[in-house]
């Protein structure tokens, strides 16, 4: 299997509000609000799972002695460093596996096309799968997150990528502190990724808040977009946020670009097995 496209994990079952997955050789039973048919499989494939994790009185795993402390997958083929939180998350959104196998290939493809290195900031950058991504596709990258501990996170995933020497900014900070100062300097990016969370709390106590603060965010991702840009991608894990409505905000930001897509992230198993819709992305991008 090519490198790129190997994948550790899956989708096995869901239903209920549940969603039954496989990490590699660990198996999870967690939430899935969305989920609202019924599963596919019989309960005694759910009581194999490794562990599960509920919020039915609190945060809470179940077995978590058999979850090892932490482990590695690959995932698009992206290593990553997994292991669980109390908030049942492990350090990987699968359903972002789509957006990272584009984004590598439109920074190979523009790294092609310039015969320079794309220049990418990454904002909300979690443990890093978008900054691999871009990464293994030649990009120079810009890495920031408010939080120290998932920027360590990313910089474990780096060299477990063989990207410890790759030219990756890690930064720590607030996102429109950064952005401000960032286009004070002159700074040019040209390609913007950001995942915004429906509410987050910064480094220092700011607070952010998707429905008060996105328009805020894009105007300064335009203040930081070069003169000659590749793409500017948002997703969102919102509640209520379709992909239409991300379409709109997107074409209405940024008019001069060739052309906006829109669509749901998605948690995919084999052939058979229900998708679970996990978010949406709008990707803005620049041909010519």
């Amino acid at each position: 299997m090519d490198g790129k496209d190997r994948d550790d994990y899956e989708l096995l079952d869901s239903g209920d509000g549940r969603k039954l997955e496989r990490f590699g050789k660990v198996t999870l039973a967690r939430p899935c609000s969305q989920a609202m048919w019924r599963p596919q499989l019989p309960e005694s494939e759910w009581n194999r799972a490794s562990a599960s994790f509920d919020r039915e009185d609190g945060n809470r795993w179940h077995g978590r002695s058999r979850l090892p402390e932490s482990w590695n997958i690959t995932a698009a083929g992206i290593k990553f460093r997994l292991s669980g939180t109390d908030f049942g998350h492990l350090g990987i959104f699968p359903e972002q596996r789509a957006q990272w196998r584009w984004i590598r290939a439109q920074c190979a493809l523009r790294g092609s096309a310039e015969g320079s290195r794309c220049r990418v900031l990454n904002l909300f950058a979690y443990s890093g799968g978008s900054t691999m991504a871009a990464a293994l596709g030649g990009a120079e990258v810009c890495h920031l997150d408010a939080s120290r501990g998932m920027v360590q996170w990313a910089r474990e995933n780096a060299a477990l990528n063989a990207l410890a020497d790759h030219p990756i900014r890690w930064i720590t900070d607030d996102a429109h502190k950064f952005l401000a100062r960032e286009a004070r300097r002159g700074r040019e990016y040209d390609a913007v990724i950001f995942d915004p969370p429906t509410f987050g709390r910064g480094a220092n106590g700011e607070t952010y808040k998707i429905e008060r603060d996105l328009k805020e965010t894009i105007s300064l991702v335009k203040g930081v977009l070069s003169k000659k840009p590749a793409f500017v991608l948002f997703s969102s894990h919102t509640p209520g946020l379709s992909p239409v409505v991300a379409e709109h905000i997107m074409e209405q930001s940024f008019p001069s670009a060739t052309s906006v897509e829109s669509g749901e992230m998605l948690l995919e198993g084999a052939e058979g097995v229900f998708a679970c819709p996990s978010g949406v992305y709008a990707r803005a991008v620049w041909r010519g």
